[in-house]
Order: structure tokens, then sequence, then C-alpha cells
């Protein structure tokens, strides 16, 4: 693969997630049924052309076509998107700087975030959910319930079912976290 620039390199980073849901989306969609919630989100924060540019690539346009009329943030993806479909290996890394091992507030931060329609932190879980689902145990567990989580579920026995200990303390920590954001949330 070519050298990106690093502005090129952080915003390929950046939507790691999105990219790779696409390139997924179009050899299987039913693998990933969010997609279509994540574009519809994208586009009410204003991110159109890109959709458009997506779904044009989800419909089987696979040319530079689909790069007309897309600022270069857009296009770095999207081209991102179109080498992927050609070749898997030009990817980026699902597992570069993700920690398996993210403290408690963090992840309740992102789904947090992920319950008020943030595209980002939807993205950053999606990426987050694969690499615990890889690391297998009790990361992979964890992976299973943050949907649930970001949906409210919050009964922690049904959340830590099948849990190491150590699982199971850090589902408690991050419902704790999550109890003190809702209540932060609801005292304003």
């Amino acid at each position: 693969m070519a050298t990106l620039p690093d502005k090129d390199e952080q915003i390929i980073e950046a939507h790691t997630g999105l990219i790779h849901r696409v390139v997924i989306g179009c050899q299987n969609r039913g693998m990933v049924p969010d997609l279509d919630d994540i574009l519809k989100q994208a586009e009410q924060n204003g991110w159109l052309q890109l959709v458009g540019a997506i779904r044009k690539i989800l419909a089987g346009t696979r040319n530079d076509t689909v790069l007309s009329g897309l600022d270069d943030e857009d296009r770095v993806i999207v081209q991102s998107i179109l080498r992927g479909l050609q070749n898997p290996e030009t990817l980026p890394d699902l597992g570069a700087g993700a920690d398996g091992a993210m403290a408690a507030p963090g992840i309740a931060a992102m789904i947090n975030g992920a319950r008020s329609g943030n595209l980002e932190t939807l993205q950053l879980l999606g990426t987050m959910a694969q690499q615990m689902l890889k690391a297998g145990g009790d990361m992979a567990r964890l992976a299973g319930i943050i949907r649930p989580l970001v949906q409210g579920e919050r009964d922690a026995d049904k959340l830590t079912e099948g849990m190491t200990e150590e699982g199971e303390k850090l589902v408690l920590a991050i419902l704790k976290e999550l109890a003190e954001m809702d209540a932060v949330r609801t005292s304003h």
C-alpha cells in the first residue's frame, strides 16, 4: 500500500469502523444490520455527500465517479473503501490503537455518546466490539452486551451472565458510571 500522508492516515484511522462496515456490507449486507442506521445518522449529522457516495458503492458502483463532489475528508474515506473492496489487505487495521483493557469510564462514556446518536461514537463502539470479540473470553461477552447497554439495559445479573469475576467487576463499574451520567442528565 502506498504511504499515505499523515492527515489521510488520521482520517482513515478515525473512520476505520465505517470503512470496514461498508466493505463487509458490499460483500454480505446481512453481516452489518446496523449499517442503514449508521448511514441515516451520518446524514442527520450533515455527511450527505459521503453517505451518497457510500450508497452508490453499496448499489454496485466501484469506479471514481463516486468521488465526484466530495471534500478531501470524504474522498479519503471513499477511496479507502474502494481500495478495500479491490484488495482487503489495504483495509485499515481494526486493532491499531485499540486498548482491550479500556477503563470503565471510557466505555461508559462511549455507550452514553452512542445513546445520544453520536455517529463517531457508534463507529468507535463497533470497532471496539470487533476487537473484543477477537480477544475472546470476558471481552467477547462484553462485546455482546454493548448493544443492550446502549439500548438502556441495566440488569447487572443479566449483563454479567457467564463472566468471570474480573469481567463482572468491569461491567459493574461501567453500570456505575452510566448511572452517574444518567443522574447528571436528569438533574439538568
